[in-house]
Order: structure tokens, then C-alpha cells, then sequence
């Protein structure tokens, strides 16, 4: 029996009154247990991902202290229009759901962190622009072609994720009252109709090589992110020696950033750069199909400066207690973040999550961007557009700088 499943007996059996947090996760629920409105004196945290849901109890709305819920990958068509009514609401996941319509009465204005990737939604309604609190909203795999009126509203969203929708214009995508939102820093729309011949016409341009599954030997699994998995593995390419590689493996066909052909075609456009970690070439002809990247293999002290946001940070990452750097280091850390990020934005490219966990670091300040999973492209012939997006780049630099001095004993290392 799994913990969640005997998570769900012990809930049954009356023995978890009083609990803040409840774990129901692959449980196979087809229906809310009566026995959560049990602990609506208490609740504030509740998980129902990978069950087979597709309504929720009105009921649910006794749960007045519940202020984070998740129900990814479940079977739910619409939004709960009993969410809205949930008066403590701060975080909500529905993310690879069959979800189609979103109504007013289902966003509760005190929302601020909102993740509806990977579902079918045409619309959303106006009520959005009322949830002003606002700081982190996931779109991306959607079916969206034009947003609600009053997007300016939401004057606290740092991070926004638009990748794989159905934006035909990027004035419908890029509103100037969108990109002019004071606090937006992360950002990314590749994969949207409108910028297909632009991302098609860089990758032709970028020379892309391919790598055969043939002549790649998989060895251990060193980490894992969003969209992927990275493994250890030996190159053997025909007539040229052996090499250690690292290879990603994308997990499906939408990322919680967007698409992973989106970040195959950024990373190779991206090219080589003494601060970016760089990629040797796409994988091809994998068993399942499975689309990669194969990518040099660093030596083992490369490791990221913080790992990523958590549920209480939200949109800011999360450092060891003890980091300390030597104001050499953290000013040569700002230098090769700046210097990289200016090699992106010649080429064209929109970081788009520009923060301290996608660089590695090595110890000694020497450090490599990676991670293009939002990267997006940036327009050719809107200046005004294109000037607003890169400013939203050196927004998040300046943010990661701004972390940097507050870990060093110097003085606030400086943008260059």
C-alpha cells in the first residue's frame, strides 16, 4: 500500500482530525471522500493529482482554512466554479486536465499562483484581471487565442507562461499593457502560430546536428527538471572517439514552460558561448520516440546556485542557508550572466527564466546559463515590442544581481 493509500484509509478511519496538510495522490478517486469536509476546521493544503476527478463536492467550499490545492492530471472539463468560493485560495493546480471552460464564478480573487498548463482552454474570463494578487500564472499548452480586456490589472504577475497556444498575432499574445506590467520578468510565448516562421526559419539557419539513439550508450540518471530528465551517457559517434555526454529526455509533448521542440530549437539557435552551457546536437531515432538533447557533460563541481521556487517563495528561488560568496566571485558570476544574456538577446532570443537555479556554477566564479525551455523568440520588426521584452529579461537579471549582493560581503556586484 502506497503512503497516500494509507493516507486515505486512516482518513476513512477518523483518525487524521486536525491535520493542515492532506496527500491523496493516485488514489484512483473518482469522488471527493466526505470525509475531507471533516477537517474543515484545520485544512490549508490538499493534493488530489493523478486520480480519476471530474467534479467537486459543493461542500468543498466549508474548507475555509484550505489555501493550497492540486489536481493535476485528473478528468475534469471545466474549473470548478466551487474554487471561487474558497475564501483563503492562494494556489491552485489543474494542469493536464481535459479542461475547456473556465468561468467567472470559478477564480477566486485571492489567487496568486494559478497553473492551468496542458489543457483545451479557448478563453478566460474577465473575472482573471479581479485576481490582483496575481504573481504567477501557468498557460502554457492551451488553446488561447486573445485574453480579457484589463490585463494590466494584475500589477504584482512576475511570471507568466503563454508557450503552445493559438495566438495568431503577437499584438493578441503581447498586448502593450501586458508587457508594461511593472513587475513581469519571466516570460515565455514560443510555440504560438505567430512566431512559427520565425522559430522554423532560425532553426534552418542554426544548422542542426543529429545524433542517432544508435550511437548513444545510456548510463546513470543525474538530475531532473520541469521538462526532463538528464542522464549520463557515452557518445560513440562513427569513426571519432568515445565521449561523456549528458542527455536530456523531455518528459512529454508540453512542458509546464511550453513545448520541447520550442527549447531543442532555442537551444541550438543559442549557439556556443564560453557562459552558456551549449549543446552538441538533437537526439534522433529514439525507441519511444522521445525527443532530447545531447549535451556536454560537465565535471562534477558544476552544480546550480539555488534550487528553484517553492510554494512559499513563489517566483523566488531558494538558496542554501549558509551561502556566502566572496565579492570576487559574486561579481564574476553578475559579468558572465550579463555577458551571456547579451549573446542571447543578439541572437534573437528571449531567456524568458533568467534565475539562479538554471546557472552553474563551479566555485570559483566561474559560471554557464542553461536551461532554454522558455526561451522565445523575439520579434524582427517591432522594435517597441522587441526593446519591452528584453527589458523583462534585465528585469530577472536584475533580480538574480540583487540576490547575488545580498549573499556577498562587497558591494552589490554590477550589471554590465
Amino acid at each position: 500500500m502506497t503512503a497516500a493509500a494509507q493516507t486515505l484509509a486512516r482518513l476513512r478511519a477518523g483518525e487524521l482530525q486536525g491535520i493542515t496538510q492532506l496527500d491523496l495522490h493516485d488514489c484512483g478517486l473518482e469522488a471527493l471522500p466526505a470525509e475531507v469536509m471533516t477537517l474543515a476546521d484545520s485544512l490549508e493544503v490538499l493534493d488530489l493529482s493523478g486520480n480519476a476527478l471530474s467534479t467537486l463536492p459543493e461542500g468543498l467550499s466549508h474548507l475555509t482554512k484550505l489555501h493550497t490545492l492540486f489536481a493535476s492530471g485528473n478528468r475534469f472539463k471545466d474549473l470548478p466554479a466551487v474554487l471561487g468560493r474558497l475564501p483563503r485560495l492562494d494556489t491552485l493546480g489543474f494542469k493536464a486536465n481535459q479542461i475547456a471552460d473556465v468561468s467567472a464564478s470559478a477564480l477566486a480573487p485571492t489567487l496568486r499562483w494559478l497553473i492551468l498548463t496542458d489543457n483545451r482552454i479557448e478563453s478566460l474570463p474577465p473575472s482573471l484581471t479581479d485576481c490582483t494578487r496575481l504573481q504567477k500564472l501557468m498557460l502554457a499548452g492551451n488553446r488561447l487565442c486573445q485574453w480579457p480586456r484589463g490585463m494590466g490589472r494584475l500589477q504584482r504577475l512576475e511570471l507568466l507562461r503563454l508557450s503552445a497556444n493559438r495566438f495568431e498575432q503577437a499584438e493578441d499574445a503581447l498586448p502593450e499593457e501586458l508587457l508594461a506590467i511593472p513587475q513581469l520578468a519571466w516570460l515565455a510565448y514560443a510555440g504560438n502560430p505567430f512566431g512559427a516562421g520565425r522559430e522554423q526559419s532560425a532553426l534552418a539557419s542554426a544548422n542542426p546536428r543529429s545524433i542517432p539513439w544508435a550511437e548513444l550508450l545510456l548510463q546513470d540518471r543525474m538530475g531532473e527538471g520541469a521538462s526532463g530528465y538528464i542522464y549520463a551517457a557515452l557518445w560513440r559517434p562513427a569513426g571519432a572517439p568515445a565521449q561523456e555526454v549528458a542527455l536530456k529526455l523531455f518528459k512529454g509533448a508540453v512542458t509546464s514552460d511550453g513545448l520541447p521542440r520550442s527549447e531543442m530549437t532555442a537551444t541550438q539557435v543559442a549557439g556556443r558561448h564560453p557562459h552558456l552551457v551549449g549543446v552538441l546536437g538533437v537526439l534522433e531515432g529514439h525507441p519511444q520516440n522521445t525527443e532530447g538533447l545531447v549535451m556536454p557533460r560537465l565535471a562534477p563541481q558544476w552544480a546550480p546556485l539555488a534550487g528553484p521556487p517553492s510554494m512559499a517563495s513563489c517566483t523566488r528561488d531558494v538558496y542554501g542557508a549558509d551561502l556566502r560568496l566572496p565579492p570576487a566571485r559574486a561579481e564574476a558570476i553578475a559579468h558572465a550572466v550579463t555577458d551571456a544574456l547579451c549573446h542571447l538577446h543578439d541572437r534573437g532570443l528571449l531567456h524568458g527564466d533568467l534565475y539562479a537555479h538554471n546557472l552553474l556554477v563551479d566555485g570559483q566564479g566561474n559560471a554557464l546559463l542553461s536551461d532554454f525551455g522558455a526561451a522565445s523568440f523575439l520579434p524582427v520588426d517591432d522594435r517597441s515590442r522587441r526593446e519591452a521584452l528584453q527589458a523583462l529579461d534585465r528585469r530577472a537579471l536584475r533580480i538574480l544581481i540583487d540576490e547575488l549582493s545580498q549573499r556577498s560581503d562587497g558591494d552589490t556586484p554590477q550589471e554590465v
